[in-house]
């Protein structure tokens, strides 16, 4: 990727150059949903009226992250080099040679595992109140975590990026955008993850399986993103469905107060 690539601004009046900006934006939102869920469970450490700042951190640096890398595409791609080989695995009848491209993704799923199982096995013990209680963090803590997720989550999104189109220009737009969406969404979402204990329950699945394939993509075994997100969607329409049944079997009685309640009560006073 040249310099010149980088200044020369894109032909906007052509439909090509709004087809790939459209479709890269989309898949950056579609690829940050992981993101948003992470960054909802992590804020949920700190004091209630600190948590949309640690939100809007948390995605502001992934902007910021992904700008910093499409300006050195050239050595994001020497990253694919290996480094070194493990002579117990094979892929395609070949050892594996893993780069740090590599080390990173299996790093960040590692995490990921870690962080969530951990969130479960508090909540499914009971000592949740002791854990949020003991766990409260400083904001910077918060950030730290969030920043370390953010290096693997702006990798995936740079690669995906680079696939789609070779003009930076129109990779940035698309990464502001997507980010800008984000950020209106990412509080109704952390809102609606923290009031409802199934849902959190399924976010922290959700990034459970998407450690695995980082993990699994480090050691180069592919895993169909599609088949990750489309369980994902199935998984939370089908919990959307059972929210609503719940619904409707436990209805909100309300009592209806008798005519001329207020003055009665008046007259009790």
């Amino acid at each position: 990727m040249t310099a010149m690539t980088l200044m020369s601004l894109p032909n906007f009046a052509s439909a090509d150059v709004w087809l790939s900006l459209l479709t890269l934006t989309f898949l950056e939102i579609v690829l940050g949903v992981d993101n948003i869920i992470f960054v909802s469970i992590v804020a949920n450490q700190l004091p209630e009226k600190e948590r949309p700042r640690a939100r809007n951190i948390g995605l502001m640096l992934a902007m910021g992250f992904r700008l910093i890398l499409l300006l050195f595409i050239g050595w994001i791609l020497s990253l694919n080099q290996p480094i070194f080989t493990v002579p117990f695995m094979t892929h395609e009848g070949a050892p594996i040679g893993l780069s740090i491209k590599d080390l990173i993704l299996i790093g960040g799923g590692i995490f990921l595992l870690y962080k969530s199982t951990q969130e479960i096995h508090h909540k499914l013990e009971g000592d949740e109140e002791a854990h949020q209680a003991a766990a409260k963090s400083t904001m910077s803590a918060v950030i730290l975590q969030i920043c370390l997720v953010n290096i693997v989550f702006s990798f995936d999104s740079i690669l995906t990026a680079i696939g789609m189109t070779q003009d930076v220009l129109i990779m940035m737009i698309a990464v502001i955008a997507s980010i800008g969406v984000m950020m209106m969404f990412s509080a109704p979402v952390s809102k609606f993850i923290n009031t409802h204990p199934t849902m959190q329950m399924l976010a922290l699945s959700f990034l459970i399986l998407i450690g695995v394939m980082l993990i699994a993509e480090g050691f180069h075994q592919h895993v169909s993103k599609g088949y990750i997100y489309f369980s994902i969607a199935f998984s939370l329409g089908v919990e959307l469905l059972n929210m609503r049944l719940r619904k409707k079997s436990h209805p909100v009685v309300r009592l209806n107060k008798p005519a001329g309640w207020k003055e009665n009560m008046k007259e009790g006073l």
